[in-house]
């Protein structure tokens, strides 16, 4: 049985250094996405759609798996194997559009670094991780190198999404549902949820993670996506 063409989809403010310590490559032909170039959750699903073979397995964490969710709406006769890594299927609060408002004047008056160092940094990884300079590091530099308009593309995406938990029962294809146990971005809970009403799915909860599950405990990661992509 030959590889398993595989489309991966990066969070916001990510790249494929996202799931690089992820280990996939001998049962997988991996493709990392690029999800900074448009301004809605359809409009990069469609560029995702148009860069995949015609049948794939599918996953994304948080902003990626907001698009994975919106392939499964678009394009689900496609996807063979779907994971969702720290994902919420929920629409935007008025609190966060509030937030990622504030976000996107403060990254278009020079303070687009600020946000990653002082505002995303503390809820997106563990608090034993704050003071890992390689993990930190890495975060800052996929921050920089997705670049301010990539941000503001994606932060506009996701304040205009839609509520995706009226798919959910509708997606028939194996799905493996994952989230960092100290999640404080997505908690487990909207991984519980998505469990509950998707009917194919199982949930793996990833202890001593926050939010970048795959960074943080790549080796766990890793396990759970090789024997959701190997069916075992």
């Amino acid at each position: 049985m030959g590889k398993v063409p595989l489309i991966l989809l990066p969070g916001t403010l990510c790249d494929e250094r996202l799931w690089e310590m992820v280990n996939l490559s001998d049962l997988a032909d991996v493709k990392v996405c690029d999800v900074s170039k448009a301004d809605t959750i359809e409009g990069i699903a469609k560029s995702v759609l148009e860069e995949a073979p015609d049948k794939f397995a599918l996953a994304g964490l948080s902003l990626g798996g907001i698009i994975s969710l919106e392939i499964m709406r678009i394009a689900p006769e496609r996807v063979i194997k779907l994971a969702l890594l720290d994902t919420n299927p929920n629409p935007p609060q008025p609190e966060q559009i509030t937030g990622w408002e504030r976000f996107i004047e403060m990254a278009n008056s020079g303070q687009f670094l600020d946000i990653t160092r002082n505002y995303l940094l503390p809820v997106l990884i563990h608090p034993d991780r704050r003071n890992d300079e390689a993990l930190v590091s890495k975060i800052i530099d996929m921050a920089e190198k997705v670049g301010k308009e990539g941000y503001i593309n994606q932060l506009k995406a996701v304040m205009t999404r839609s509520d995706q938990r009226p798919i959910l029962a509708a997606i028939e294809c194996p799905t493996m549902i994952l989230a960092g146990k100290e999640d404080r971005v997505c908690p487990v809970h909207m991984s519980q949820f998505l469990k509950e009403h998707i009917p194919a799915a199982s949930l793996e909860i990833i202890s001593h993670s926050g939010h970048l599950s795959t960074l943080e405990q790549p080796e766990k990661v890793s396990a759970a996506m090789r024997k959701w992509l190997s069916g075992n």
